[in-house]
């Protein structure tokens, strides 16, 4: 009886694990990236090859490429800001290190973490040695000089060890923080630049004859220090402005010229950047080409040529002071980060033209919307600002300033073309998207500000709400003008939402109640739906049969629209509550539950329902059970306000919380001890109103495809998907795939097609798939481009469902990327003509692909297009000429054996130097 209790128990537990797992296959999104923030705070990084730049955004770090215009969000995360990244020579080490001094080593290419390590102290300066062996950190006053981490799996005294970090040596004589850090060409000496008004020179190891120098004279800290290309000479920048030059020389009697004292590094040359009362903030030396460039509080830049000290450029590139700047490799582009306003800059000096110009928004946001095919994402924020920002590239593509209070809320025409936003500031807008202008301005009657906003299907109405006035105010899309204020609510419209028939309206208000309107009917009265708390959010699902509202005490509930009865509610108050703020005193687990959703959408076939609110949660929830999913956390980052979990009582102290105690007094610079933080502070701008940030989600939205979805947040627009791109797939492995077993199956293929022995086993498609299920891009591309062209529709008709969403990828890629034009066209050609009507049936969920072979067929058809368009005067030139025959010799004339003797006599006989014209057709 046990032992049959016990198995009906496993299989019930195996079918429920089932069930599980097919329901994480539809909802497994994963963070993929990171948009609406550029910069934040830290330094910026190029890459050995000069073609992608690192910027830290957060606790995260994100990836521009500036050749290709894409950028990425690397996937893992610190739990506080990051102050200092840098990359090893060879590109493949990465090391970020946070505020509270926890590093993390990345493989680069690979992005994937490799070993946590704590410095145990804030890190103020990083930098990997040429050589690639070392990298130096400064640790307050101290400079420790570490071990490159070897690379996993070689051997060591016949052992197989890797060790992350080993201290290579710990060095102290400074006085107060090193603020840069930089290695000799030869990675033998580094030199250390500080706030103590010095410089240092050090060497990697004891060196006879060499004893560490200090470089004193600076008034004031040292920014940065660099050694020129001959190792000779050495610039220091101080904070005043000061520019100096030092040799190592001798000491000369002026009237004799001759040694009065032995040689040291000793000031040759002074140099002052006059620039009033700016301070040098930061400065970047390019050595090969003698490039100094220097930023200041002002926002001006200034671009040197060293040793002469010729001023190149001097130019504002913000509105704030510049906080960090640096070189590629080659010293074509310059970087430059702003904090205070979140400003990515790269610049390329000789043309004196933008390569990347990024901003995000200098406030919070308060909506975002997809468009209607998946392309874009809209947000709007407190700075009066509208961006569009490009899901594939990851960069805003134009921002509308025409606003001049806080957006609170913005919808798209069902034809995508059009955008309308709601402002604070009065007025409700039009956008064209195709010309990016604005085109219409609604307006009510009596000055109103409206913070909520609905679009009719069809375009031709739009309805506002007011936090002012308690009626819902509609106008005519094509005249502007207004239609009717539809009148019922008793307090302030929080929410609206078509239904996607355009017949209903849904409206939900402060005073509790959700009403259904048909506007378009004789009668536009509605009954309200009484509900326990103030209505935050409302939506239709798809269908407009059901109507979802969010309120304040938590609940999220589910109306029928034709029977006005309630259908299902959640209790999302212990879902949504989690994390506590820095002056609670208590855990996040018994925190009260003052939280709540402020936005709720339905997914694309209405089955679930998303939410977020004003905590670090977002919550899907099954909408037929009312059961949660899964709950993703938006960030981890203990620099924000109300992420941490648990109560140090350590840090409550009897004058409150530490971290809001400003402990550094007198020792910081006078700016550092300004308070600038207003009393009650939550949402203000980045860096001037407030400096703990509160985690907050303020809008979501599903993709129209259903496989991804949007959330704006406090850490910036954060991108949800469903993982696509695996960069290592195990499940599909055995013993036997490797790159060798690969390459060697792709040369017996080739073998037997050299030889034309019939492939009955496929082989071509064999080499294939186990590229595939190794995805090593190389592999993948090797076997690909050598699977002949006559081979390529056997090989796609044989290819197996479950891959073909990968090739198609692959191969709009490869279409893309490699100059195989009619060999990829190929592949697309038979892929369509084999599996077609499998894409049709599953178009949803190959939107992304379909998509990305769209974009590549294009792109060939318009550079074949310019191509012809440009040769075509020569094309005709050649067309019309004649061409000259070319005539057979006589002996092959009279070897062909023709019956008409005749005929070949006259044609024997013509002059060998002669020919016949013929019209070239």
């Amino acid at each position: 009886m046990i032992r049959r209790l016990s198995l009906a128990r496993a299989v019930e537990f195996l079918t429920t694990l089932g069930a599980v797992a097919v329901g994480k296959m539809k909802t497994d999104f994963k963070f993929s990236n990171l948009l609406g923030t550029v910069y934040r705070k830290g330094n910026l990084l190029f890459t050995p090859d000069g073609t992608c730049l690192l910027s830290p955004v957060g606790n995260r770090v994100s990836v521009f490429d500036l050749v290709q215009n894409t950028s990425y969000t690397l996937p893992f995360s610190h739990r506080t800001n990051i102050d200092r990244l840098d990359l090893s020579p060879r590109g493949n080490l990465l090391l970020t290190v946070d505020e509270t001094g926890r590093a993390i080593l990345t493989n680069f290419q690979r992005r994937i973490a490799i070993h946590h390590f704590s410095f145990k102290s804030r890190v103020s300066a990083l930098k990997f040695s040429p050589s690639g062996r070392h990298f130096a950190v400064g640790v307050g006053r101290r400079l420790q000089i570490w071990q490159t981490p070897s690379t996993p799996g070689t051997e060591t005294n016949g052992e197989i060890e890797f060790a992350p970090f080993v201290l290579h040596r710990d060095l102290a004589a400074h006085f107060d923080t090193v603020q840069s850090i930089e290695w000799s060409s030869d990675s033998r000496f580094l030199l250390t630049a500080s706030r103590d008004l010095t410089a240092r020179v050090w060497s990697l190891d004891p060196e006879e004859g060499f004893e560490p120098t200090t470089l004193a004279g600076h008034r004031q800290g040292v920014v940065a220090a660099y050694f020129n290309s001959a190792q000779d000479s050495i610039y220091t920048v101080s904070q005043d402005g000061a520019l100096f030059r030092w040799e190592y020389v001798t000491k000369k009697d002026p009237e004799t010229d001759e040694d009065i004292a032995e040689a040291r590094w000793r000031i040759v040359k002074k140099d002052f950047f006059m620039q009033n009362d700016a301070k040098v903030n930061c400065a970047a030396f390019h050595a090969a080409s003698n490039l100094l460039v220097v930023g200041f509080s002002n926002g001006l830049f200034g671009l040197y040529d060293l040793p002469e000290f010729n001023m190149i450029h001097l130019l504002s590139v913000s509105q704030s002071n510049i906080d960090v700047v640096t070189i590629n490799q080659s010293g074509e582009w310059l970087a430059f980060g702003s904090s205070k306003h979140g400003q990515l800059l790269v610049w390329e000096w000789q043309s004196e033209s933008y390569i990347l110009k990024q901003q995000g928004h200098l406030d919070s946001m308060n909506s975002l919307v997809y468009s209607p095919d998946g392309q874009k994402i809209v947000t709007t924020a407190d700075d009066g600002k509208v961006k569009v920002w490009d899901v594939k590239s990851g960069f805003c593509i134009v921002t509308f300033t025409e606003h001049t209070s806080g957006v609170t809320a913005c919808e798209f025409a069902k034809k995508g073309s059009v955008l309308f936003t709601a402002s604070l500031d009065g007025s409700v807008r039009a956008w064209d998207l195709i010309r990016y202008r604005n085109f219409r301005t609604f307006t009510a009657p009596s000055r109103l500000s409206f913070s909520s906003l609905a679009v009719d299907p069809s375009g031709e109405v739009i309805c506002a709400g007011s936090p002012d006035s308690f009626d819902i105010h509609v106008w005519s899309v094509q005249t502007g003008q207004l239609l009717d204020q539809l009148s019922g609510h008793e307090g302030p419209v929080s929410s609206l939402a078509f239904a996607s028939d355009g017949n209903h309206l849904v409206s939900g208000s402060w005073d509790r109640t959700v009403r259904i309107w048909s506007i378009f009917g004789r009668s536009q009265t509605s009954e309200p739906l009484q509900l326990m708390s103030d209505v935050l959010s409302v939506a239709f699902r798809p269908d407009g049969l059901q109507v979802a509202a969010s309120t304040l005490d938590g609940q999220l509930s589910f109306w029928s629209v034709n029977d006005a009865i309630q259908e299902g509610g959640v209790d999302g108050r212990r879902d949504v509550s989690g994390g506590r703020k820095i002056s609670d005193r208590q855990t996040a687990a018994n925190a009260a539950g003052t939280k709540a959703f402020n936005r709720v959408t339905y997914s694309a076939d209405g089955s679930c329902i998303l939410a977020g609110g004003n905590s670090k949660y977002i919550c899907l929830y099954d909408v037929g059970t009312g059961s949660l999913i899964k709950k993703f956390t938006v960030s981890v980052n203990l620099s924000l306000d109300g992420t941490q979990e648990f109560l140090n009582s350590r840090n409550l102290t009897e004058a409150g919380p530490r971290a809001l105690i400003d402990e550094t007094g007198e020792a910081s610079d006078k700016e550092d001890r300004i308070d600038r933080i207003l009393p009650g502070a939550k949402r203000g701008d980045s860096g001037a109103r407030t400096t703990r940030p509160e985690v907050r989600v303020m809008s979501v939205d599903f993709a129209p495809t259903g496989r991804a979805f949007c959330a704006a947040s406090t850490e910036g627009l954060l991108i949800y998907s469903l993982d696509t791109d695996f960069v290592f797939d195990p499940f599909d492995l055995d013993i036997t795939i490797t790159p060798s077993s690969i390459l060697a199956t792709l040369e017996a293929a080739q073998k037997a097609a050299a030889s034309d022995v019939a492939d009955e086993d496929n082989t071509f498609l064999k080499a294939l798939i186990m590229a595939f299920r190794l995805n090593e891009s190389k592999l993948i591309r090797a076997v690909y481009e050598a699977i002949p062209p006559s081979d390529i529709s056997h090989v796609v008709r044989s290819v197996p469902t479950v891959y073909l969403p990968r090739l198609l990828r692959f191969v709009a890629r490869a279409a893309d990327e490699t100059p195989h034009l009619e060999f990829n066209l190929m592949w697309i050609e038979s892929l369509f003509s084999c599996h077609g009507r499998y894409f049709k049936d599953n178009s949803g969920t190959f939107a992304p692909e379909l998509r990305a072979v769209s974009r590549a067929v294009d792109d060939i058809r318009e550079n074949l297009k310019r191509l012809s368009e440009k040769n075509l005067y020569d094309l005709n030139y050649l067309l019309s000429k004649p061409v000259l025959a070319e005539k057979k010799p006589a002996s092959a004339l009279l070897a062909m054996g023709s019956g008409d003797d005749e005929a070949e006599d006259k044609m024997i006989d013509v002059d060998e130097d002669e020919g016949e014209w013929i019209g070239l057709e």
